[in-house]
């Protein structure tokens, strides 16, 4: 009885690996394992704003809107809970993207300020931030790619014949990806440039 009992067991796990079981948690590991790296990088990005908010005030305090505006962004983006069932949940992973592109948004805003003050782009300390900021932006859109890319292994065998019903059997799912009106958006990161001089305004 043993010897059949452990026959069986074999014969078990052979079909499940021929039918894409063992692809699918290599995948699932996979994904885990590049979302983390995103969360890193955007946790890094999120690290650099303090001193960035602070730097800009000590040239331009009575731009209290905008530094606002990043610093409740910031609170918002690390207010939520990031763990791993996000992965599998459309709605709060939509709401993590929303979150980390309204600060994208309140970032691209501060920088815009900083052109109109040439005290504050001569700032070494300032221009470290700079240095920091669009590093940090690069690798959340290398970490990015690398995620997407996961996903779409991921979900194309979970979505393929015979996987798919192994994927029904343990509760495997298609997991939400990334979405930006332009793809090309994803692998190019935001424009942070101290250098340019400031755009001329209308009437001067």
């Amino acid at each position: 009885m043993r010897r059949i009992g452990i026959l069986m067991m074999l014969a078990a796990m052979l079909l499940l690996n021929g039918c894409g079981y063992n692809t699918l948690q290599a995948g699932d590991e996979q994904v885990k394992a590049n979302w983390s790296e995103v969360v890193n990088q955007y946790q890094r990005r999120a690290d650099l704003v303090p001193n960035l908010v602070n730097t800009v005030k000590g040239y331009a305090a009575h731009e209290k809107d905008v530094l606002t505006q990043v610093t409740e962004a910031r609170a918002r983006a690390g207010a939520m809970q990031v763990t791993p069932e996000l992965l599998n949940d459309p709605v709060a992973f939509a709401r993590f993207q929303e979150a980390q592109a309204q600060l994208s948004g309140a970032l691209s805003r501060l920088i815009a300020v900083s052109e109109n003050y040439p005290q504050l782009k001569a700032d070494a300390g300032f221009r470290d931030l700079q240095a920091q900021l669009e590093g940090t932006e690069n690798r959340i859109a290398v970490a990015r790619n690398r995620y997407i890319k996961s996903v779409q292994d991921y979900n194309v065998t979970v979505r393929s014949f015979p996987t798919n019903l192994v994927a029904k059997m343990f509760g495997h799912d298609v997991k939400p990806n990334f979405s930006v009106e332009n793809e090309k958006a994803i692998s190019t990161p935001p424009a942070v440039n101290f250098d340019s001089p400031p755009k001329p305004q209308a009437g001067k």
